[in-house]
C-alpha cells in the first residue's frame, strides 16, 4: 500500500489494476448494482480478492449526458462505504469526485487517492484538500462536461492538445503544492472523444510519456468498444481486454476496470511480455 501511494511505479514494475466501484443509480455499466453499503463492500472485497491494487469509489455518474448531484447526496453514498471498507481491505481507496467537500470527508474516512475528472478545474479548493492530506491526485482530460462532452467533440490536433492540457494542469498542481511524484494523468477515454479519438489515444499513448507522469487508462466496457464490436455493455470483456493489452504495451501504468479477475490475468501476461524485470 505504501509503495502504491508513493507512486514509485518503476519500482513496482507491473501494471496496477484499479477496480471500479460505483455506488450510483445511473452509471453506464453497473448503475444500481452496488448502491447499498453491504453490496458495495462485498463487491469491493471480491475485487481485492481477485487482485485489485486500488478500489476507485464514485458516488456520481459521469456517463455521457449525466447531470451533477448535490455534494450532500454524493457524501451520503460514499462515506458509509469507505468507513466500512477500510476495516476489510488493505489496498488504497481512490475517491472519484471533483468536489472538495466530498474528497475531504472521504479522505478523513480512509480514502488515500483523489481521482478528479476535472483535473482540479471545477473546484478551487480541491488542490488544497490534496495538499493538506498529502495524497496522490489523478488528473483526467475531458472536453466539455459529462452533460455535453459527446456533442460532436472536435480537435485540431488531438494528442498535442491533450498534452498541452496536461502540461498546464500539472503546472497548476505543482504551483498549488502537490508534489511531482503524486500526480497521475488519465487521457480520458470517452470523455469528449469520438471512436477515432479513443483509438488514436490508445495507439499513441506513449506520446504522453513526455509528461513524465504515470498514465492511467480507463477503457472498461466503454461505448466505443460496443460500437466497434456491436455489443451491449455486459458483453464487452474481450474488447476491453484488447484495449488493456495495447495500452500496457504502449506505456499504461494503471488500468481502471470493472472485470478485475479477468483483467488481472490479462495485465500480468502482458507485463511478462513487455516488462523485462517483471517477476512472475
Amino acid at each position: 500500500m505504501n509503495e502504491i501511494n508513493s507512486l514509485n511505479l518503476d519500482e513496482i514494475n507491473r501494471t496496477l489494476v484499479m477496480g471500479i466501484l460505483n455506488v450510483t443509480p445511473d452509471s453506464f455499466s453497473d448503475g444500481g448494482k452496488f448502491n447499498s453499503v453491504a453490496r458495495a463492500v462485498e463487491h469491493a472485497r471480491k475485487m481485492v480478492e481477485d487482485g485489485a491494487d486500488i478500489i476507485d469509489l464514485g458516488g456520481e455518474s459521469s456517463r455521457p449526458g449525466s447531470l451533477p448531484v448535490p455534494e450532500e447526496v454524493e457524501i451520503e453514498r460514499v462515506l458509509p462505504v469507505i468507513e466500512k471498507l477500510v476495516k476489510f481491505i488493505d489496498v488504497p481507496i481512490s475517491i472519484d469526485t471533483y468536489k472538495s467537500p466530498v474528497a475531504r470527508q472521504a479522505l478523513e474516512a480512509g480514502a488515500t487517492i483523489i481521482n478528479d475528472i476535472s483535473a482540479l478545474r471545477y473546484d478551487p479548493d480541491m488542490a488544497s484538500v490534496a495538499v493538506d492530506a498529502g495524497v496522490p491526485v489523478i488528473l483526467m482530460h475531458m472536453k466539455g462536461t459529462p452533460r455535453d462532452m459527446q456533442r460532436n467533440p472536435h480537435y485540431k490536433s488531438l494528442i498535442p492538445e491533450i498534452i498541452s492540457f496536461f502540461s498546464e494542469r500539472i503546472n497548476f498542481a505543482l504551483k498549488e503544492g502537490i508534489s511531482h511524484e503524486q500526480i497521475i494523468i488519465d487521457p480520458g477515454i470517452g470523455f469528449g472523444k469520438t471512436i477515432d479519438h479513443n483509438l488514436e489515444i490508445i495507439r499513441r499513448l506513449r506520446d504522453f510519456k513526455v509528461l513524465d507522469k504515470p498514465i492511467l487508462m480507463g477503457t472498461s466496457r466503454k461505448s466505443f468498444i460496443g460500437k466497434i464490436l456491436d455489443l451491449q455493455v455486459e458483453d464487452r470483456l474481450e474488447g476491453t481486454a484488447a484495449t488493456v493489452v495495447v495500452s500496457i504495451c504502449n506505456g499504461a501504468d494503471i488500468v481502471r476496470v470493472h472485470d478485475v479477475k479477468e483483467i488481472v490475468k490479462v495485465a500480468r501476461m502482458t507485463d511478462a511480455i513487455v516488462r523485462p524485470n517483471f517477476q512472475f
